[in-house]
């Protein structure tokens, strides 16, 4: 739930203030599943965090209702693409990293190999 890069976190009053929303917006976005806060305990009642990147989500989401005119259930089918994206481009760039790594593991065994043969028939 909380990410190593999402910046500072805020408590809900801040948060929406940050945002420009109502506390209750940023409640009602929750329950329908646009953000995901942290949570301060383990408790539900705890008190949530949220991230600079939950703001600029809420920030999103606010700007494609009111410049184009989406509703809060087309906000959920994008958001959902878009973090079906976002994932898949992660694994895309794991790849090419694993197949980078491999690349460069099999050029020094090669490399290796050319050296010993040379060697061989020094």
């Amino acid at each position: 739930m909380a990410e190593k890069d999402d910046g500072a976190w805020y408590v809900i009053s801040v948060a929406a203030v940050k945002a420009e929303v109502h506390e209750q917006t940023l409640r009602h976005y929750e329950r329908l599943g646009l953000i995901s806060p942290a949570r301060k305990g383990n408790s539900p009642h705890s008190p949530r965090l949220y991230s600079d990147r939950d703001i600029e989500r809420v920030v999103q989401i606010r700007r494609w209702m009111r410049d184009l005119g989406v509703n809060l259930a087309g906000v959920e089918v994008i958001l959902h693409m878009k973090d079906r994206m976002e994932q898949m481009q992660q694994e895309l760039e794991e790849e090419m990293q694993q197949m980078q790594d491999q690349h460069a593991a099999e050029t020094r065994r090669l490399k290796d190999i050319i050296e010993r043969l040379q060697r061989g028939s020094s």
